[in-house]
Parts: C-alpha cells; sequence; structure tokens
C-alpha cells in the first residue's frame, strides 16, 4: 500500500498504534490532534486519504468534515477520501457519516489487516474516480481540455481574470486528411499540441472544440501586437514540425488563423466573447490566412451600403465553415421543439417516417452523484452513434430523447442495437440501467 495518510485522533495512543500499523506499508503517515489542526494542515497539503475520528472536543469529526468539504469547494479542490473512525457501536453514528459523504468506516479496536485494507481501498478507489473524472474532461488525441470541460474552464477565466479569449483555427488542415490520410492527420494534430504546449504558460487554459479548432485564453496578454507575434510563432514552428512529418515538398498551405478579443474590455460573458473571437477569426481567414487577428468595433463594423449578395455569401461561409459537425446535435428544449415540429409537418407533406427514441438512465444508488456525468459520458455515445441529421434533447436530468427523420421501422433496431452497443464499451456502462422506448411517427 502506497499513499499519504493523515490521521486526526485526540488520544494520543490511537494515533500511536496507527503509526504503528501502518509502520511496515510503503505509507506516509501524518498524525494531528484535532479538526483545526486539520483544517489548517490541508490549506497547503493533499494527503490521499484522512482518517477522521468521530469523537473530539471543540470540534467533532461531523463538523471538521463539513468544514473540510466547504474549503475544497471554495478553493476548487479536489475532495479528499475521508475515513471515520468510531468507538460507537451504534449503527446511527455509522449511517450519519455515510450519509454525508465519508468513504469508509472503522470501528476501535482496530483490526492490523482491516484497517490496511480498508485504507488501501479508498486509495485505490478514488484514484481510479480521479482517472475517470480526467478522461472525461480530457481530449484523447491532443491532452488539452475537451469541449466540456474546457467551456467551464474557460467561463471561469473570462469572469476572473484579464487576457485574450481566442480561436485557433488550422488553416487547409483537411487537406491533410484527403492527401496524406487520417493517420498522418491525427501526427499533425499532436505536433500542433506540442507547438503550442511550448507558447503557453501553466495558468493558460486551451481546450479543443472541434476536430481542428481550439479555444485558449492567455492571461495578461497585452494587445494586438502581441496576438500577431504569437501567431506568427506558431506558425514558424508548426511549418517546422509538417516538414519533419510530411517533407518539405508536402504542398499543402497549412497554417495557423487566430481570433482574439480582449478580456473584459468586451465583457465577461464567455458565450459573446467566444462569437467575437469566431467572427475575428473568419476575418483572419479572409485576410489571407495564417495571421492572427484581435476584435475592435471599428474593425468588424461593415461598410454603410449592404451588398446584400456578398452578405449572403459571407452568412454560408461562416455557417458551413465554422465548426462543422461530424456528429449528431444536443439541442435545447426550444431549438429541439423546433426541429420536431418542422419534421412532423415535412412526414405528413411527403408521407415520409421518423424514428422517435427516448432512453433513460438508471444510476445505481451509489452512484446516483455521478449522474451528471455519466450522462455526458451516454450524450457523447449517442452523437457518434447516430447520423448527423439526427437531433438529441437532453429531458429533466436523466433521460434523452432523439427524433431520427426519414427512418423505417425496419432500421429501427439496428440503430438502438449500434447505440448499446457502443455504450457497453464505455467505463460508466456497468455504473447505471439503461431502458428505452421506440416509435415510428
Amino acid at each position: 500500500m502506497e499513499g499519504w495518510v493523515v490521521v486526526v485522533d485526540d488520544e494520543p495512543l490511537n494515533l500511536t498504534h496507527i503509526r504503528s500499523i501502518l509502520a511496515g506499508e510503503k505509507t506516509h503517515v501524518t498524525c494531528l490532534r484535532s479538526g483545526g489542526e486539520l483544517l489548517r494542515f490541508i490549506q497547503k497539503s493533499e494527503p490521499d486519504v484522512i482518517l477522521l475520528d468521530v469523537i473530539m472536543p471543540e470540534m467533532d469529526g461531523f463538523e471538521t468534515y463539513r468544514r473540510l468539504r466547504i474549503f475544497e469547494e471554495q478553493n476548487e479542490r479536489n475532495e479528499i477520501p475521508v475515513i471515520f473512525l468510531t468507538g460507537d457501536k451504534d449503527t446511527e453514528t455509522e449511517h450519519k457519516g455515510l450519509k454525508l459523504g465519508a468513504s469508509d468506516f472503522i470501528h476501535k479496536p482496530f483490526d492490523k489487516d482491516i484497517l490496511i485494507r480498508r485504507i488501501d481501498n479508498t486509495i485505490q478507489n478514488n484514484r481510479r474516480i480521479e482517472s475517470l473524472m480526467e478522461e472525461a474532461t480530457t481530449d484523447g488525441l491532443t491532452g488539452f481540455l475537451n469541449k466540456a470541460g474546457g467551456k467551464r474552464k474557460l467561463q471561469d477565466s473570462c469572469e476572473m481574470s484579464c487576457g485574450m479569449l481566442m480561436i485557433l483555427d488550422l488553416d487547409n488542415f483537411k487537406l491533410v486528411n484527403d492527401i496524406f490520410g487520417h493517420d498522418m492527420g491525427d501526427r499533425v494534430l499532436l505536433a500542433f499540441s506540442d507547438v503550442v504546449r511550448r507558447s503557453f504558460r501553466g495558468g493558460d487554459i486551451i481546450s479543443r472544440i472541434g476536430g481542428d479548432e481550439f479555444a485558449a485564453f492567455i492571461g495578461d496578454m497585452p494587445d494586438e501586437r502581441a496576438v500577431s507575434a504569437f501567431t506568427a510563432r506558431l506558425n514558424r514552428e508548426l511549418l517546422a514540425e509538417a516538414n519533419r512529418l510530411m517533407g518539405e515538398e508536402f504542398g499543402i498551405p497549412l497554417g495557423i488563423s487566430v481570433g482574439a478579443v480582449k478580456v473584459p474590455e468586451y465583457g465577461r460573458d464567455y458565450d459573446v466573447l467566444l462569437e467575437l473571437a469566431d467572427e475575428t477569426l473568419y476575418k483572419a481567414k479572409q485576410n489571407g490566412k495564417h495571421c492572427g487577428l484581435t476584435y475592435s468595433d471599428a474593425f468588424i463594423k461593415e461598410s454603410d451600403t449592404l451588398d446584400i449578395k456578398a452578405e449572403l455569401s459571407r452568412i454560408t461561409k461562416i455557417i458551413t465553415e465554422r465548426n462543422e459537425g461530424i456528429e449528431a446535435l444536443i439541442l435545447g428544449t426550444d431549438a429541439f421543439a423546433a426541429v420536431y415540429n418542422f419534421v412532423m409537418r415535412f412526414n405528413k407533406r411527403y408521407d415520409a417516417k421518423a424514428l422517435k427514441l427516448l432512453f433513460v438512465i438508471e444510476p445505481a444508488p451509489e452512484d446516483r452523484a455521478s449522474l451528471d456525468r455519466i450522462m455526458d459520458s451516454f450524450g457523447d455515445v449517442l452523437k457518434a452513434s447516430i447520423r448527423r441529421s439526427d437531433v438529441i434533447m437532453k429531458n429533466r436530468g436523466d433521460q434523452y430523447f432523439l427524433l431520427l427523420p426519414m427512418m423505417e421501422e425496419s432500421d429501427s433496431d439496428g440503430v438502438v442495437n449500434r447505440i448499446l452497443g457502443n455504450w457497453t464499451g464505455s467505463p460508466e456502462s456497468t455504473c447505471c440501467k439503461v431502458s428505452y422506448a421506440k416509435e415510428i411517427c
């Protein structure tokens, strides 16, 4: 057993006893005498597990636990697993501790083998959970935050920090996949991620929001000249990597375009800022690509005389070029309702069919707290398992409603089997039961 164990007990003999039991293990043990000592200790330390006595003077274990969780939440720290220690044989005490969220209970006097096994189980389970949480928020190829995990971090940065929110897009990347194959495309993306890491600092945030599109927040970037210099450096280094991977005659105008917006000069609303950065990225693309531009009112403002045909072309390019999805869409209730009613009218007019599917996710009782994570994972499976023309709505907190246009009854079982088959391969599939109903309309 390896790990860092903190023991909190006001009885010195108990501390000595636990230390002696763990002496033969590869474990670092820290002994504290009160809840107050623990709360001061964890401000600068993050052990693997805390053994916390329930009955202590001044502040009992339950109150200490409550304050510990408040501290972790306020400081955006991961929760340290807590095992309560008690000499009380009353099951009510144990029920109370487990209801609060404790990982386990150990009764005094301590049995050596039970103590070691329960501590080791708690540490290993927590490490598995942390690994799954990291996987749930990390893009598997580049190692950057994925779209969902990145949005939360980028929102926080926009709300609390000063800097630049950016969208970075690889120019002509599709040609790499078309000419050299998708394996080479993945290698180029990996090279790009290495280039970006060398240019970013520890507190900067970057997230992959599309196939070859990334959102980033860089703190304290002063002005548009810094953005231009930053983009030029990325382009030089990416070109060097592309020459190394595909040869100097690879013949594709590969590069990076960047659209940036100052925060908080143009507000702190992440969605609004991202749209401004996206508009600026479009301008960078129209300006010859391979460059970085920063949003400004004067730069974006259109001329007073509107060329309607040019405006139609501009809007079409923005819609088709930005974030072209390869997966089905998850829509909000209002947007989904509009699509649903349109499809129903289309079906009635042209005698077409559509498939309606409802999936209900039922986590095991011990996994109820992880429902959001399970639902996100199931949503990812849905998006990847059905067509781009299909739409999905998350209903309540535990349901997904799907509408699949132009679908016949004979094809419906294949769709369901594909979804459930893909879900079976997900780690979260063992944590819940999935039920479904289907209807052709």
